[in-house]
């Protein structure tokens, strides 16, 4: 179940969501692959490409490439 799933649940009991999301709200990085996200789409993780500061994720370098100047090898 996802953090907003849980969330809209327990959403009425005050007590409950405060300790829930102490407990599990996502932590603010300051490095890693989860600090790194996507400026299209916003994903983080894996899949972001970081080379040349492009900071975009795969899929999206996939749709934008050509308008950065980048060809496809034959």
């Amino acid at each position: 179940m996802s953090y907003e799933a849980v969330l809209e649940q327990i959403k009425h009991k005050e007590g409950k969501r405060k300790k829930f999301e102490k407990n599990n709200a996502p932590k603010d990085r300051d490095y890693g692959k989860s600090k790194k996200e996507c400026r299209r789409c916003g994903r983080t993780g894996r899949g972001v490409i970081s080379k040349y500061e492009l900071n975009f994720c795969r899929q999206c370098f996939r749709e934008v490439a050509e308008d950065l100047g980048f060809e496809q090898l034959k």
